[in-house]
């Protein structure tokens, strides 16, 4: 469901610091970096504040005090209210408990993948490998240290949830890559004479939309069939 008050998952991360204790922002800032959990939540200073803001207007936090440490600024510390609390344990029942879908960037360009000729999706698919391996050798590396140095792996789970999800893309991006070298993926060969004509011939991918039969055969027509009116000029909706 909808947050009610907010929704940022960065007032998550505030009501997490203030349940263990009060603070001042950049001790909540420096508690969330020491610990890595600007690894897994976006956090910046001034979105920082502007989240602290919103939780002391909907009444979720409350200031207690001002601190003045030699020449810097005053800073206030926040204390977590009774509806803070409750809002942070509704909040952290509903991530754990309930699937949402979310649109990733990876999703959306392989909705899109056809716009790009094969061979050079099959590249940037293996360029996306080497950085998957890059990523997952640096998560490796933190687990070997924690695991070594007796850090409970209740600390790190988020981590091995990072490294699941991890080993499990390249593995799809790897054999998605190999299957359109090799050709394994169906429709590959019209997908690549697709762009060979608006390359050489001054086709445009419309014309061969419009017309797919034309200009790749009866088998690649009936493969576009299932795109709709939209595959066929975009106007039968309105005619």
């Amino acid at each position: 469901m909808a947050r009610r008050r907010v929704s940022n998952l960065l007032a998550l991360a505030v009501l997490s610091c203030l349940v263990e204790q009060p603070m001042h922002p950049y001790q909540i800032s420096t508690t969330l970096r020491t610990r890595g959990k600007d690894h897994n939540i976006k956090l910046n200073y001034g979105s920082l504040y502007s989240v602290v803001d919103s939780l002391a207007k909907h009444g979720l936090i409350e200031p207690k005090r001002t601190l003045r440490e030699g020449r810097r600024p005053e800073r206030t510390v926040y204390d977590v209210t009774a509806a803070g609390r409750a809002e942070f344990e509704d909040w952290m029942a509903e991530l754990i408990s309930t699937p949402v879908r979310e649109y990733t960037s990876l999703e959306a360009a392989l909705a899109l993948l056809g716009g790009v000729p094969p061979d050079e999706s099959a590249r940037l698919l293996r360029e996306r490998v080497e950085r998957l391996r890059i990523e997952l050798g640096s998560i490796d590396l933190g687990l070997e240290w924690a695991a070594e140095h007796g850090v409970p792996e209740l600390f790190v789970v988020e981590e091995q949830y990072r490294q699941a999800l991890l080993e499990a893309e390249l593995g799809f991006v790897a054999r998605l890559a190999e299957r359109i070298e090799t050709g394994d993926l169906p429709g590959t060969v019209w997908w690549r004479r697709m762009h060979e004509l608006a390359a050489d011939s001054g086709v445009t991918m419309a014309d061969i939309i419009a017309d797919p039969a034309k200009y790749l055969g009866d088998e690649a027509a009936q493969m576009l069939a299932f795109l709709g009116p939209g595959a066929e000029g975009g106007d039968s909706a309105t005619s």
